[in-house]
């Protein structure tokens, strides 16, 4: 399935979306995303979340044609940045808040991501909003908590190890549910800043 999206003016979109409030468009937002979580992406539809919404589902299809369309609009309404505002002045202690702040989101993010795997895979639209919403955001805000430490020289422009850390950080969130049936809490990722990611920088 892939989605229409790019097929309908912005101006279409918008007077459509204006028969409802953005208050009860977020209650669908939060309700697709939930069962996203809980039953995985191909078991979710448009009648289920009506029902569980109290809306018809026609109300769904004129808002957003295909649940690809609707699953990505939910996921922009998400976004968010856990890492922005962290700046305690030391790059060490900036990563372990980052890792704490991850790991207070990691099991519904995570969740998330998982029952998305193969979807998102199949349509692009999927795949970019996914991108914005939970990827991007982060990664950016990543890279200027290493670029303060750069700038406060704490670690070289050139080290390495630098490009890699986001990798790191994002992929321990994704593996260490298939690897130890875990999900990546705040305490394990800040074990794992402590003893993979600081000496990698050749910091304590």
């Amino acid at each position: 399935m892939t989605s229409q999206a790019a097929d309908r003016p912005d101006t279409v979109v918008a007077s459509r979306r204006s028969k409802i409030t953005p208050e009860r468009e977020q209650e669908f937002f939060d309700a697709v995303l939930e069962q996203i979580r809980e039953c995985g992406y191909d078991a979710v539809t448009m009648e289920g979340v009506a029902a569980s919404t109290r809306c018809s589902k026609s109300t769904l299809y004129r808002q957003w044609k295909t649940k690809p369309q609707f699953v990505a609009a939910a996921l922009r309404s998400h976004r968010r940045v856990r890492f922005a505002g962290i700046d305690t002045g030391s790059l060490a202690e900036d990563l372990r808040q980052a890792a704490r702040a991850a790991g207070e989101w990691s099991g519904k993010d995570t969740r998330l991501l998982q029952a998305l795997g193969h979807a998102v895979m199949q349509d692009a639209e999927l795949q970019r909003a996914l991108r914005e919403a939970l990827v991007e955001p982060e990664i950016a805000a990543l890279r200027e908590i290493l670029e303060r430490g750069v700038a406060r020289g704490e670690v070289a422009a050139d080290h390495p190890a630098l490009e890699y850390v986001p990798a790191q950080m994002f992929g321990v969130l994704r593996v260490r549910p298939v690897v130890e049936g875990e999900y990546a809490d705040a305490d394990y990722l800040v074990r794992f800043v402590e003893a993979a990611v600081l000496p990698a920088l050749g910091l304590t």
